[in-house]
């Protein structure tokens, strides 16, 4: 298949490079080894949206951070994901981390993050009564907020859709090869080829670098395990509290998420393997004994499930943006680890302007707004509620009990540009199966109504890709092996 520009990678940053790019007069496909956007890390992170004062001064991170971070709000809206301003506080118990808390606030500072201010105890314990009362003082960052990811990266893979871009799922770049008229991506699904190529391959994209550049780059995964504690218990902070960092990572936090449930995590693991994400109970355990640190009345009473992300961390510890040294046609985003889900929209528009203006691309004459959703079921009121069921019967069909998802939002989920095809992509697009059943009351159903859209055996349906097959079988097919 030929293209001009492949972009390698469904994650928060492959899409938001794809909706950006989509406004500009080119045929554009994104491939993704997953079975839906957001497979990777952008499923498994905090959803924070940092504010940039503990980045490196200088550094591509904190000017992505920084410049993402004002964005935020304005760029959610416009695309239809979640938002929240929640802002954070970094938590320091004794006077060497006072030492720190003090750094922080002034490079926060250097870096131009606006609103900071060191709070004492006092005035932490007003703020979040729940806090340790060792508490000393805290740095409190009002621009920090929350979002989605997997809602975010989804409704930006909509945008780019509805604009021309074609995404194929399941489809793994195994090489990346260079010739006379562009590139050639081999994959588990053919060839492509293409004049322009955009390495988001998270995770991968050392490895497509190093195919291509004589620069090498080297990625470590690292993993970082979470609890989730259900909705149903009100968030006992209001903040995102973190703890004083370490050169591993920004620490164990205690955090509301942008649906009110609260999380803990994560841990920071290096590993070998960069699709392990599975959970472990030394990790768990570690994080639940480190968060304790900032909440001693933690329980895990009414924890719903956990879960594991890899981050892609470079050697260099920082993100490497741009043009490909010694590559022309190649541009990249290399080691987009924490804080690339708040850099993601700066990195976007950075990535394609480079891109644009290097390849003389033209701007389409009008651009598709991005789809709009309708209100959540779940966020009704009782009288918008029974309006919706009157529009549309199957608003009075509830499919998933916890998290009040009805069969209309189900179908829509599927229908969207980009829609859902396992199981997962539902929750992730709708939250049928997030909540304290996990998909035990719902999942059957959400299955069958996925074969009802998609045309395809029930058999063939995933939980989320690859041979997690729900069904093993129709019943004719046993009762004709056992006759035979």
């Amino acid at each position: 298949m030929e293209t001009d520009i492949l972009i390698i990678g469904g994650g928060v940053i492959g899409c938001a490079v794809a909706r950006e790019l989509s406004a500009y007069q080119a045929r554009i496909t994104l491939l993704e080894r997953g079975p839906d956007v957001a497979s990777g890390a952008s499923k498994a992170n905090s959803g924070i949206v940092h504010a940039g004062f503990d980045a490196k001064p200088g550094s591509a991170k904190v000017r992505f951070n920084v410049e993402g971070n004002r964005m935020y709000e304005s760029y959610c809206r416009e695309i239809d994901a979640p938002y929240v301003r929640s802002g954070a506080l970094v938590l320091a118990f004794d006077a060497e981390q006072r030492e720190h808390v003090e750094k922080l606030y002034h490079q926060g500072l250097e870096n131009g993050v606006e609103e900071l201010a060191i709070l004492e105890r006092e005035q932490v314990l007003a703020l979040e009564p729940n806090v340790n009362p060792d508490v000393v003082c805290a740095l409190l960052a009002p621009t920090s907020g929350l979002t989605s990811p997997y809602e975010l990266t989804c409704a930006l893979a909509d945008h780019a859709a509805v604009n021309g871009v074609q995404f194929l799922m399941d489809t793994e770049v195994t090489d990346l090869i260079a010739n006379n008229s562009g590139f050639r991506a081999v994959t588990n699904r053919g060839e492509y080829t293409a004049k322009i190529v955009v390495n988001c391959a998270g995770v991968k994209s050392a490895e497509l670098h190093n195919r291509l550049s004589s620069v090498q780059f080297e990625i470590t995964p690292r993993k970082g395990e979470y609890y989730l504690i259900d909705h149903e218990i009100k968030p006992v902070f209001s903040h995102t509290m973190f703890q004083t960092p370490t050169k591993m990572g920004k620490g164990v936090l205690v955090s509301p998420t942008a649906h009110n449930t609260l999380l803990l995590g994560p841990s920071a693991q290096d590993a070998d393997d960069p699709f392990d994400v599975a959970t472990t109970a030394e990790a768990l355990r570690a994080v639940r004994e480190k968060a304790a640190y900032t909440w001693p009345g933690v329980s895990l009473r009414n924890v719903i499930t956990t879960f594991a992300g890899m981050r892609a961390h470079e050697r260099g510890d920082d993100f490497i943006v741009g043009a490909t040294q010694g590559v022309p046609g190649v541009y990249e985003a290399v080691g987009i680890e924490s804080p690339g889900l708040t850099a993601a929209p700066a990195i976007a528009v950075a990535l394609c302007g480079q891109i644009a203006s290097e390849n003389k691309l033209s701007r389409k004459a009008s651009w598709v707004p991005a789809p709009k959703r309708p209100k959540a079921f779940s966020a009704m009121t009782a009288q918008e509620k029974e309006l919706a069921c009157i529009e549309n019967s199957e608003n009075g069909v509830v499919v998933c009990r916890c998290e009040q998802v009805t069969e209309a939002e189900v179908r829509s989920a599927i229908r969207r540009p980009v829609g859902a095809r396992t199981i997962d992509a539902v929750k992730r697009r709708t939250r049928a199966g997030m909540g304290r059943c996990q998909g035990g009351f719902c999942s059957p159903r959400v299955l069958e109504i996925l074969y009802e859209e998609l045309g395809a055996p029930p058999t063939d349906i995933t939980k989320d890709g690859g041979e997690g097959r729900i069904l093993a079988g129709t019943l004719a097919e046993f009762a004709h092996k056992e006759d035979a």
